[in-house]
């Protein structure tokens, strides 16, 4: 098995797969979209976990040996869980990128989106308590990370006015983007923000996954979507196509 499976709820994990391709750029990889099972915000944590480990299964059968789970819901609620079920496969993990706060001495405000799955998990509750600043807001702005799915840039723009209104006047200097989906909109919050600093976990995985290959191959891609949409290929090759 010499191939890195990389899985998401959607197309959001592609914010991932892009930057570990940037790390290693010839290595097979299959990247699976659930979008069948979209969103997985709104999921049990039983019910996540049988989602997770369908979609893990595939992909070893797929000859993975490397799966990210890039979905920051899915890594918060399940890893844990699934790394204790699959001792043989490397997993990793994407996690808000709220250490960074600490990393980078940040004691000014900062703005935390995430997906409510996310917040609300045990794993993150135990990063927030360690490395916040005490000046930082944690927001989930609703339905982004499903209108981003779906694409309509007319409802992602309205949707981040008003969930992001509440923030134009408290001088945010940093955001912390938790949800992989997020990223794609980067441009669009910085219209309504400002020029600040972002940070998401992407570039954390890609490093973290580097560090396990001895020897490259060749760059093939396999992308499958769990709904069998041929838009959301389109899609999928469209973004991993742009800069």
């Amino acid at each position: 098995m010499n191939k890195i499976g990389v899985f998401d709820s959607g197309i959001g994990g592609i914010t991932v797969l892009k930057e570990i391709i940037k790390l290693i750029p010839n290595y097979e990889y299959v990247y699976y979209s659930d979008s069948f099972n979209n969103p997985y915000g709104n999921k049990t944590k039983e019910e996540l976990y049988v989602i997770v480990k369908n979609v893990i299964d595939k992909l070893i059968m797929m000859d993975c040996n490397i799966i990210v789970i890039a979905c920051n819901t899915a890594s918060a609620i399940c890893v844990d869980d699934i790394r204790e079920e699959y001792k043989d496969i490397i997993i990793v993990a994407v996690e808000p990128a709220i250490k960074m706060i600490n990393d980078y001495g940040h004691t000014d405000n900062v703005l935390l989106l995430a997906t409510k799955g996310t917040v609300e998990s045990t794993r993150f509750k135990n990063l927030y308590e360690k490395y916040n600043n005490n000046n930082t807001y944690v927001y989930t702005p609703l339905n982004l990370a499903s209108l981003i799915e779906e694409g309509n840039s007319r409802k992602i723009n309205e949707c981040l006015k008003v969930e992001l209104r509440g923030f134009v006047d408290k001088e945010i200097n940093v955001v912390i983007l938790g949800c992989t989906h997020y990223p794609l909109v980067k441009d669009k919050i910085k219209k309504i923000l400002g020029n600040q600093i972002f940070y998401d976990g992407s570039i954390g995985v890609a490093k973290r996954v580097k560090s396990f290959i001895k020897e490259e191959t060749k760059f093939k891609i396999t992308f499958i979507d769990s709904s069998n949409s041929k838009e959301k290929e389109i899609r999928f090759f469209d973004l991993l196509s742009k800069k």
